[in-house]
């Protein structure tokens, strides 16, 4: 059996939005992307290495996928994550049956996103890693779907 696990960032006033770049996801007026950028350190690195050093595929919701499918294809040989990211499985939640995914190796989850995760935890294989994907999240939570959390609270307050 597969698990669903979460994996975030979060500051401490509860916001996860935008911790990678300043320009990652500036939706509502957010202005502050980066925010987690100055914490990463060789600790930071460490744990975020031990969460990818299982196998897993990638569930993400759709804003996510965007977001990754514009950076990470792109990062390099040299970058630790970005080939990782790019030869796995990105399972990609989505209200718009004919968006195409163009990243390698990206699937959509359908139009009844809660059945196919069913159907995908009762398989074998890799373990489905979020990252992000906050409006997502709160349908897996919503449907009991989430098997383990991997949070890093960042001592920020950014709302």
């Amino acid at each position: 059996m597969r698990k669903i696990i979460v994996g975030a960032f979060i500051s401490l006033d509860g916001i996860m939005q935008a911790p990678g770049g300043p320009h990652e996801d500036p939706v509502g007026g957010f202005y502050h992307g980066g925010w987690a950028a100055p914490y990463f350190d060789e600790t930071m690195g460490q744990a975020v290495g031990e969460m990818f050093s299982n196998p897993f595929d990638l569930l993400l919701g759709r804003k996510t996928y965007d977001i990754f499918a514009a950076h990470w294809p792109y990062a390099g040989s040299g970058d630790p994550i970005g080939p990782l990211f790019d030869r796995i499985t990105k399972y990609v939640a989505t209200r718009n049956p004919s968006l195409k995914l163009d990243w390698q190796n990206s699937r959509p989850l359908g139009s009844d996103p809660v059945a196919a995760l069913g159907e995908l935890k009762s398989e074998e294989g890799a373990d489905l890693l979020t990252q992000g994907s906050t409006d997502f999240l709160q349908t897996l939570f919503r449907n009991d779907l989430v098997d383990e959390l991997h949070i890093s609270c960042f001592p920020i307050v950014l709302g």
